[in-house]
């Protein structure tokens, strides 16, 4: 396996919404330091295999940083530190407790592909190199 990075967003490469939520994220992270992988590559499932997480679930937005993994509501915030200050005032969002955030979170992720149809990430070449399985 090649080396892994320290920070990766895994994503449904097969949903619309999930696929802007990527580009939302590329365009916003200051370091450029957050690679992607689609939940479907063998990258991340080997990675996944071999930290003896569970199977991932195409209905969740994953996060890793320094092998540590997040889910749902709290990936999220941890992506968020990846933004400019501005963006930052949406962590008081964090006071919400997690099982409000995750719920909100879930009916979000039920109707993903009613909401967004269709779409795929197109990096540039300078962003290419931030995508695992491209």
């Amino acid at each position: 396996m090649p080396e892994i990075p320290d920070n990766i967003v895994f994503y449904d490469g097969d949903c619309g919404f999930c696929n802007r939520s990527v580009n939302y994220v590329l365009k916003h992270d200051k370091t450029n330091s957050i690679h992607y992988a689609s939940l479907q590559s063998e990258i991340t499932k080997e990675i996944f295999l071999s930290n003896n997480w569970p199977e991932a679930d195409l209905s969740t937005f994953y996060f890793m940083k320094n092998g540590e993994l997040f889910a749902k509501s709290r990936a999220a915030f941890k992506v968020l530190r990846f933004f400019p200050w501005y963006m930052q005032w949406l962590q008081i969002f964090r006071i919400v407790p997690v099982g409000i955030r995750d719920w909100g979170y879930d009916q979000v992720a039920k109707r993903r592909r009613r909401i967004s149809k269709g779409y795929c990430v197109m990096p540039n070449e300078k962003e290419k190199k931030l995508f695992l399985n491209i």
